[in-house]
Formats: C-alpha cells, structure tokens, sequence
C-alpha cells in the first residue's frame, strides 16, 4: 500500500479553531476555567452529530482562545499536524472577530498566530497563508464591521478573504458589500457554498461575490449547467470529502461527487475542513480516496498542482513550492 501520508500536498480549506487538537482544548479550558462540559466523547473526541451540533461545538472550542498565546500554540500545533501528514503549503481561515475582538486584540491574535507560522516553517518546512472570514449566520452587519477591523490591520500572511458559517441563513447579496472592499484591497475571494444550501447557493455566491474559489462546492453536481459554468470559469472548488460524510452531506464516500466533478473539468482540490471534529487528516483523506474510487498518484498529482495554481500567494512562494513538488516527482509516477 502507498504511504500517502508522506505525498507531498497542498491545502486550500481549513478553520484554524476547527483543527484545534482536542488535548490542547483540554488543557486550554482547564487552565482558564472554561466550562467545556458536553463537548467530549468517551474517547475524549470532539462531539457532533449534525451541521447545528457542529456549529455550536466549534464556537465552544473557540472560547478557549481569548489571549494571543493561546492562539500561538494552536497555530504551531495545527501546523504541526499538517506538515506531519505530508502539507507542504496550506490556507488557513481566520475567524477571531467573530468571537469580537476589537482591532487592537485582532492585531495582537495576529501577531501571535504569525508568530506561531515563522517556528512552523521554521521547524517542519509548513509554509502557510491565511484567509480571514466572517461568519455567515453572524448576520451582515458583524461582516461590515469585522471587515473594518480586518484592513486596518497588517496584513502579514493574510492573502485571501472569504464567509464560512452556515449558508442556510442570510443571501450572498447581504454580504456583497464587504467583498467587494476587500477585493479593492487586494484581498482573493472565496465563499462557502453548495455544502448545505444546494446548487443555488453556488451560484449566488458566483454572482454576488464575485469568488474566484467555492469552499465546499460539491452539491454542484446537482445542477450540469452550473458543472458547466464551473469548468469553464475555472472556479476551483475546495473539496473536503470527510467532513461532507461525517456531517451527512453524503451517506458514504463513494457516493461523494468529489470523482464526477472532476472528470467533467471542473477544478477540484482536496483538504480537511475542520480534522479532529470528522475524524480525519490529509493522509487519510488521500488513502480513503485511494480504497473508494482506485484514485492514485496521477489524481493526487493533478489535485496538487490545481491547488498550487489557485493559491493565494505570490508567484515566488509558488516556485518555492513547486521546487518541493518537483523534488518529490518519483512519488507521482
């Protein structure tokens, strides 16, 4: 059997307090007398049985990072993790002014979450940028009001900009305003959709965002006009199968789109979303992929360099990261 953990990869779509190692939350919560009471299995894993129990899971979590060094050890570890299941370049979303830190404590959480990505890559060879979002459920006026607080501060390793939460609540339309700022900015867009809220929700995040990339994007399939207009636009879509099984998108991996979409030329890549809480890390993604659809070195290859070229980084950091690709050329053959 391949070791996939050791195939070099790249990762487009990941929450920073969603990949927070249960252990470290523990310990975090304990430290700082933070009622953790309901969030753990028997096993001590994160528990969540559907997208609600899910959401309210992932917003306890997030308490137990009120003060920048705790944001520093979450960084390092969730780096960690990554670099040790073969990630090479990874996007991270950012979410603390959702927790409403003014822009004073944003700028010291960045400070701090910088801190924690120069000792990654300084340690495991990581490289990382980060992708700010607002909060979809948290209504437009919290995203008009984060969006201030995100271009007043430094930018540092934040590249992109996008909307995470659940999209059964609001309209794209309602939050238009604060794309189109950050992308005057300079900020690239990417939008969450077509996870719940079906073809139609891609489509308004298409049209009123203006995204260049669709978090999620599988329910897609649903609609062949709207594959059509993927793969001709070339919108890449942040594929995370795991978490769509674990949360019931899909009954099972092999009814997952994730093969369709890609034969039909649409851009697709592959990551993790939110690991511990699906039970999943890059290279269990790649070997689950691998066991459902015969997928293989060429497919992962492909899924690679769609990601390296939709990246939100600069085109010196591309060529440092498809240096390490080209180094590990043997692996895709």
């Amino acid at each position: 059997m391949t070791n996939w953990r050791d195939f070099p990869k790249l990762e487009l779509h990941c929450h920073l307090e969603g990949a927070a190692p249960p252990d470290l939350v523990r310990r975090l919560g304990a430290e700082q007398g933070i009622d953790l009471s309901g969030l753990f299995d028997a096993k001590g894993q994160y528990r969540s049985s559907d997208f609600t129990s899910f959401l309210q899971a992932y917003e306890l979590v997030s308490k137990v990072f009120a003060k920048p060094e705790t944001y520093q050890a979450l960084t390092e570890a969730v780096l960690a993790e990554q670099a040790a299941n073969g990630v090479v370049y990874t996007e991270i979303f950012l979410s603390p002014t959702s927790l409403g830190y003014d822009a004073a404590e944003w700028e010291e959480m960045l400070a701090a979450i910088e801190a924690g990505a120069d000792t990654a890559e300084a340690t495991h060879g990581i490289i990382c940028r980060f992708i700010p979002v607002i909060i979809r459920h948290h209504g437009p006026d919290k995203a008009t009001e984060a969006t201030k607080v995100m271009l007043g501060a430094r930018r540092g390793r934040m590249t992109g900009f996008g909307m995470a939460g659940d999209e059964r609540q609001y309209h794209c339309q309602d939050f238009a305003g604060a794309f189109a700022a950050m992308a005057e900015a300079g900020f690239r867009l990417t939008a969450h959709a077509g996870e719940w809220g079906g073809p139609e929700s891609v489509r308004a995040a298409l049209d009123a965002l203006d995204v260049e990339r669709i978090g999620h994007g599988v329910r897609a399939a649903e609609d062949a006009d709207l594959v059509t207009r993927l793969a001709e636009e070339r919108i890449v879509l942040e594929t995370c199968p795991g978490s769509n099984v674990a949360l019931g998108v899909y009954a099972e991996l092999a009814k997952h789109p994730i093969g369709r979409l890609a034969e039909a030329g649409c851009a697709v890549t592959v990551s993790t979303d939110d690991p511990p809480f699906f039970h999943t890390t890059m290279a269990r993604e790649y070997e689950n992929l691998a066991s459902t659809f015969g997928m293989g070195a060429p497919d992962f290859h492909r899924f690679a360099a769609t990601a390296l070229d939709a990246a939100f980084c600069d085109a010196e950091t591309k060529a440092r990261i498809a240096a390490r690709l080209s180094h590990k050329g043997n692996e895709y053959v």
